[in-house]
């Protein structure tokens, strides 16, 4: 990862500064190296559990480890395509106050039209165009909004009127999976053109519409969709663990930092959660068994 990066990522991602791994441009290539890296530690431990593995996803830069693993793509060209996209969408988050928010909210809210009504206050303020949006569909009553930092603020303030229970910022930079990403558009399209790309040898499934790849050209159009589309991961657990009444759920593994997934899962899909595991590259085995 080092000779494609340029910089020595493991000392970023153990010893920090925090502030600077945070940093999307090294974020984003500091996540896809350790979710594989966590694969590589599940294939160490458990190779059954890889060799038998039917289907994988992963969540917007995860989708890039995900093909991957399913041999779609190669581990060091990924990892290129994964730096320009960083780096385009790091840049093009710096060129307008933009952010996340993210969303729970009781089974009334309508967050389509408290999207709409932010735009609305923006456009009072004088911005052109604003933007404010779901970018990410995550289990049911959650959602995360992206778009101009005066909509976001707009919505904490009207939380109860939408009723939403609850709203967080996230600390991200900038308005990820929605058309303020558009400069990262041709950097990445670019990129992916010259990138050899196979067809999966397992089912991965896409975050611009929970299905299944198809093909090479189809995994190289989505990939560049998805920087401006939102990600549809609620639906994509739905297609993943859609069975019929009596099959048992298959045996599911987070690869890599955090158990956020998971936790999702647990919201989707409270039985096909009962048989999840969570893998990390860092955590040593004593502490697991402890």
């Amino acid at each position: 990862a080092e000779k494609v990066l340029g910089y020595d990522l493991l000392s970023l991602c153990l010893e920090g500064p925090r502030d600077e791994l945070d940093r999307t441009q090294h974020c984003q290539p500091a996540v896809f190296v350790a979710s594989l890296a966590a694969v590589e530690k599940l294939n160490h431990q458990q190779p059954k559990v890889v060799e038998r593995c039917v289907a994988a996803a992963g969540y917007s830069v995860g989708e890039f480890a995900a093909l991957v693993f399913a041999g779609a793509l190669g581990f060091a060209e990924a990892l290129y395509a994964v730096k320009v996209r960083a780096e385009a969408m790091q840049k093009a988050s710096e060129a307008v106050p933009s952010g996340m928010l993210s969303v729970i909210g009781r089974r009334e809210a309508n967050y389509k039209f408290a999207c709409l009504e932010a735009r609305k206050h923006c456009e009072s303020l004088g911005i052109e165009n604003p933007v404010c949006e779901i970018s990410n569909y995550l289990f049911p009553d959650s959602r995360v909004i992206a778009g101009h930092l005066q909509a976001l603020e707009f919505l904490q303030e009207n939380a109860r009127k939408y009723y939403f229970t609850r709203t967080k910022m996230l600390p991200v930079s900038g308005a990820f999976h929605t058309r303020l990403m558009e400069p990262a558009v041709e950097p990445l399209a670019e990129v992916l053109k010259s990138i050899e790309i196979q067809k999966p040898l397992l089912c991965v499934y896409s975050n611009v519409d929970g299905k299944k790849y198809m093909h090479p050209k189809h995994i190289q159009k989505l990939l560049v969709k998805q920087v401006v589309s939102p990600v549809l991961w609620e639906q994509t657990m739905h297609s993943v663990y859609e069975r019929k009444q009596g099959t048992e759920f298959p045996y599911t593994y987070e690869v890599g930092p955090g158990k956020q997934l998971g936790a999702v899962l647990k919201k989707c899909n409270l039985k096909a959660w009962k048989q999840y595991n969570h893998v990390d590259a860092l955590e040593d085995e004593e502490t697991r068994d402890a």
